[in-house]
């Protein structure tokens, strides 16, 4: 699989630190607050793998409810009382990273890559899976903190890695959910900023085998999104927020979507709607990254200046 990627150009910062957030951390389908007596895997309906309670409920609420203390509050007690579970590990760096913390994203980078490599003797699936997402966080880190220039050959090397351990774990469940939604991100990112690859491909991987569903909707949504196809990225928003109604950053997402489309049709109810959204999106700020408030205002001014010519 690595001779698709023919330049260690191809891993530039923003596009993989991007993927690390938004596979992770980024944030989605249920209308109740998360707890660990209602978890179980939030990947499969059948034959469910062994994934801690906590961490199951860290996930929800990240991706069901945008609600990152909850999170970090269920993370610090699944590091205590499941150690061995690398999803933890794995949304611990992406919110490192979301706060600019690299010493942590080093730390859980690393921990990530060594609970992956320890699991895969019990459950090879998921061990290959995430032994190929900590050689892809430690990627990350290596792009932090030696520059792009410096660091593109080392994340090129590492991203070698982690296709050889996701082709592994494709041999042993090609439709593994988890994986595919994994993969299925990752391989979004990658067509949406380079032109010889095929995003529709990697967009049916995701709708075909990955799961949960809210998540497949909102990564094709973000897709469609970078494509600048706008009415799909629309459809693919509202699908989600159907599911992750409690989201503040699903009304995000769309309200970027109505923005851009406003623009192109040159339509000032778009923007209004637009602006609608991110007031939505802020009306739960308390429970977003501060980084992430100051973005979404800032992208609801221009939404206003917009709104307002002259």
């Amino acid at each position: 699989m690595t001779k698709r990627f023919s330049s260690p150009r191809l891993i530039v910062s923003a596009q993989l630190i991007t993927l690390a957030q938004t596979a992770f951390a980024a944030a989605f389908a249920l209308n109740f607050w998360v707890s660990p007596s209602l978890a179980g895997d939030p990947f499969r309906n059948n034959e469910p793998h062994q994934i801690g309670d906590l961490t199951e409920a860290a996930f929800k609420a990240i991706f069901q409810q945008g609600n990152y203390p909850a999170a970090d509050r269920y993370l610090q007690q699944a590091i205590s009382k499941e150690p061995n579970e690398p999803l933890a590990y794995a949304i611990k760096a992406s919110l490192a990273y979301g706060n600019k913390d690299w010493a942590k994203l080093d730390t859980y980078s690393q921990k990530t890559l060594e609970t992956g490599q320890k699991l895969i003797s019990s459950d090879p699936l998921r061990g290959n899976l995430y032994t190929a997402v900590g050689h892809f966080l430690e990627g990350a880190v290596v792009i932090t903190r030696e520059g792009t220039v410096k660091g593109v050959p080392q994340a090129f090397s590492r991203l070698r890695q982690v296709y050889e351990y996701l082709d592994k774990a494709e041999a042993i469940s090609a439709n593994d959910p988890e994986l595919n939604l994994i993969k299925g991100y990752m391989d979004l990112l990658l067509a949406v900023n380079l032109p010889f690859a095929s995003p529709d491909q990697a967009i049916g991987r995701l709708e075909q085998n990955a799961a949960p569903q809210y998540l497949v909707d909102r990564g094709v949504a973000l897709a469609y999104r970078d494509l600048k196809r706008y009415a799909q990225a629309l459809e693919y928003v509202n699908r989600a927020i159907k599911t992750t109604s409690d989201n503040p950053e699903i009304y995000y997402l769309k309200a970027q979507i109505l923005k851009e489309l406003g623009q192109k049709e040159k339509s000032q109810q778009m923007i209004q709607e637009a602006i609608a959204n991110f007031d939505k999106a802020l009306t739960k700020k308390s429970q977003l990254p501060g980084d992430l408030v100051k973005q979404i205002e800032h992208e609801r001014k221009n939404a206003v200046s917009l709104n307002n010519p002259g």
